[in-house]
């Protein structure tokens, strides 16, 4: 049965002392992490003022340290979009006036593009850490956090609404506070569809690197030090033996990272399931089995919990404990009436701003063709992930009912996930001149090439996470065929498609950017859309309208995660 988390648990009390063969086997591996990350982060600040070019080289031999700074960036990104989905589902679902507010924010987030961030978030960073290289590094960590955050952020927030009621009786029974129920039940229930999640925006990150790396500010173009860079430099060459070794470089890392982070993590995360008996679901590790068999290791781990446990009890003391309900209704109706007047006030004056703006500088005629472009957009994203949903379900779910394929298809799902479309711009824009292809329908693909995979992690999280009693019991009642995907399988994976589906959603609208204005060389195909007009907006400098595309595409995602993804969303909540 699915145990409340009690870290004090974690370790036996006997162990061996001094180290051991596993200790000794592990040791170079530690070391090697340590120095190489030691390295890349002592690279990561130094003199630099705007204007100085940073070198970047095709050779391949720059490419192990050019895949080393990319993957430092990557990681500090994924530990502040942890941080950052830690809070923001916690108190989402624990307050329901702050969810009210934080749901439709995370839905604006999500559909701003990671340009827009880029160009909001450079100036302040180059300005906090003035003459040192510190600036633009953490722009691009920002960067890149945008494009992981949101995704965990969802994922987070759905499982926890979703814990089983069996489990809130349960914690209802012991009087656990909001505080226990998160560190205890909520968390450990949501885990492994976190890591999953993790993997998945760990990819995201890969797939938009090329904005994060290749910087543009005051007119000047900053290429950091990073495999992104070096496919925007091979790209602007037409280096197609560059972009083989970039490939190369990039499966390497996601293997390497996959084998020593993820793939460990997945494992230790098993215990976590909700079921009696684990059945044949559990995931491996070499390097988890290692670090279990390591004495410096397991004394290290113990003394760890034992000092998070007294820093938890301390927290816990100086809060207050008393129990909750799972969600807090803490304010009046007074005060619900005074925020609903705020936000109506906030959304008045925004609307005015707005139209002042339009009536100013861009123009009401301007206004309609963005939103006709949009409608363009809107009509590929609806297919494109209706089409994904036909073709990734049946298959992740298979996938996730078979561990012993999940773990062999892990480290290439994760791989195409982060594959860069800008990658495939060589082979697209041959094909369609050769072919005279219209860029209105082949280009459409693009938008969903990186992006369906938030839907096979997600629904191969939660068909993992179905019971194998229950898979039992359906086999036991000779249930099986269409009955047995209507009964078990799709309500089991509901939740978690749901949230796939709202994130490659909004994933689309931000590789419309990519997707609908490809270039190679001298070469450049657009297809119409908002997407598109960003793009080019964005080249050519035009403040006005590259605000005016962002909005409306904030605009059409919130509009559309309202009224179509959110009602599934609630749907999805009432039948867990």
């Amino acid at each position: 049965m699915f145990e409340l988390f009690n870290p004090q648990k974690s370790f036996h009390a006997l162990q061996k002392k001094g180290p051991n063969r596993w200790d000794w086997a592990l040791l170079p591996i530690v070391l090697a992490v340590i120095v190489a990350f030691g390295f890349a982060a002592m690279q990561m600040s130094r003199p630099f003022m705007v204007g100085q070019m940073l070198e970047i080289s095709l050779d391949p031999s720059y490419l192990p340290y050019y895949l080393l700074r990319t993957i430092l960036r990557m990681f500090t990104a994924l530990a502040f979009a942890l941080l950052f989905s830690l809070v923001f589902a916690a108190v989402a679902v624990k307050y329901k006036a702050a969810e009210r507010i934080l749901i439709p924010l995370l839905d604006i987030l999500q559909s701003v593009p990671i340009l827009g961030f880029q160009a909001i978030a450079i100036a302040p960073f180059i300005a906090l850490f003035s003459g040192d290289l510190l600036g633009v590094e953490c722009a691009a960590i920002f960067a890149i956090f945008t494009s992981q955050a949101w995704n965990m952020a969802f994922s987070l927030y759905q499982s926890m609404r979703t814990v089983p009621s069996e489990l809130n009786e349960a914690a209802q029974i012991f009087r656990l506070s909001a505080w226990q129920r998160f560190w205890r039940l909520e968390l450990p229930f949501a885990m492994p569809g976190l890591l999953w999640n993790m993997m998945m925006s760990m990819s995201g990150g890969w797939f938009f690197l090329v904005a994060a790396e290749a910087i543009s500010v005051a007119g000047q173009d900053i290429k950091l030090p990073g495999i992104g860079s070096y496919i925007a430099l091979a790209i602007e060459a037409k280096n197609g033996l560059a972009i083989t070794w970039a490939i190369l470089a990039m499966l390497a890392g996601i293997l390497l990272y996959d084998q020593l982070f993820f793939r460990p993590l997945l494992a230790w995360a098993d215990k976590f399931r909700f079921e009696e008996t684990q059945g044949d679901t559990a995931q491996q590790s070499w390097l988890l089995d290692w670090l279990r068999n390591s004495s410096w290791f397991r004394d290290g781990a113990r003394r760890f919990w034992r000092q998070l446990s007294k820093a938890l009890i301390w927290f816990k003391a100086s809060h207050d404990t008393r129990p909750n309900s799972s969600r807090v209704q803490f304010y009046s109706p007074l005060w619900g009436r005074l925020g609903n007047g705020l936000l109506m006030a906030v959304a008045l004056i925004t609307a005015y701003r707005l139209i002042v703006f339009i009536h100013s500088d861009v123009g009401w005629s301007e206004v309609t063709h963005v939103f006709f472009l949009g409608l363009l957009t809107l009509l590929r994203v609806m297919i494109l992930i209706a089409l994904a949903s036909l073709v990734w379900v049946p298959v992740s779910v298979w996938i996730g009912l078979r561990p012993q394929y999940s773990q062999r298809v892990q480290a290439v799902a994760q791989f195409l996930a982060a594959f860069p479309v800008n990658l495939m711009f060589p082979v697209v824009v041959l094909a369609m001149v050769s072919l005279d292809l219209s860029p209105n329908i082949w280009l459409s693909p693009l938008m969903v090439f990186g992006t369906q995979w938030y839907i096979l992690f997600n629904v191969v999280s939660g068909a993992a996470a179905i019971p194998n009693d229950l898979r039992l019991a359906a086999d036991n009642l000779g249930v099986s065929g269409w009955l047995k995907w209507k009964r078990v399988y799709l309500p089991a994976i509901f939740p978690a498609y749901i949230t796939g589906a709202i994130t490659a959603s909004g994933g689309s609208w931000n590789a419309s950017i990519v997707a609908e204005y490809v270039t190679w060389g001298k070469t450049t195909l657009v297809a119409d859309g908002l997407g598109s007009y960003i793009k080019q907006m964005t080249e050519t400098g035009d403040f006005h309208r590259i605000a005016l595309g962002v909005s409306v595409m904030c605009i059409f995602v919130m509009l559309l995660n309202r009224f179509f993804w959110r009602k599934l969303y609630l749907l999805a909540d009432e039948r867990s």
